[in-house]
């Protein structure tokens, strides 16, 4: 039975609705689970100071991811889940397991979409597989629909 749960997605209502109502949660019930949410270091992934997003959006951005993640946990202590939220900044993979080795996580939940177009597959990034590579705990990757 898992004790400590990392529920992680990538910031977006529809993935952490995916993911909060995911069929595999209800068994988990006496768990302590985490909502985490990775958000882009711009100034990290742009390797320069700010380029074109000013500080304002990032604040924006910031206070946004704030709002989807408290309403997150809302939901799920609304049904009965020990919950707690976490925002992190970086790369979301990485952080991801960081996080989960730190805390000592022994199962982390998290988001998969399918690419439809075969370039999308080849050259796109995707924190699921990265994740498989480099956590030290189960992954349990939720496909998630775009149809929600």
């Amino acid at each position: 039975m898992y004790k400590n749960i990392l529920l992680a997605y990538d910031g977006s209502v529809l993935d952490q609705k995916a993911l909060i109502e995911c069929q595999e949660l209800a068994n988990l019930g006496s768990a302590h689970i985490t909502l985490l949410t990775v958000t882009p270091n711009y100034y990290a992934a742009l390797g320069i100071d700010g380029g074109f997003v000013t500080q304002d959006k990032i604040d924006q951005d910031d206070k946004v991811q704030l709002e989807i993640l408290n309403a997150g946990v809302m939901r799920l202590k609304s049904v009965g889940y020990q919950v707690e939220g976490v925002c992190l900044k970086g790369d979301a993979a990485v952080e991801i397991a960081h996080y989960a080795k730190q805390n000592h996580s022994d199962l982390i939940i998290v988001g998969h979409k399918h690419q439809s177009h075969w370039a999308a597959r080849w050259w796109g990034s995707s924190t699921s597989k990265a994740l498989i590579e480099i956590a030290h705990c189960s992954v349990l990757i939720v496909i998630l629909k775009d149809d929600l």
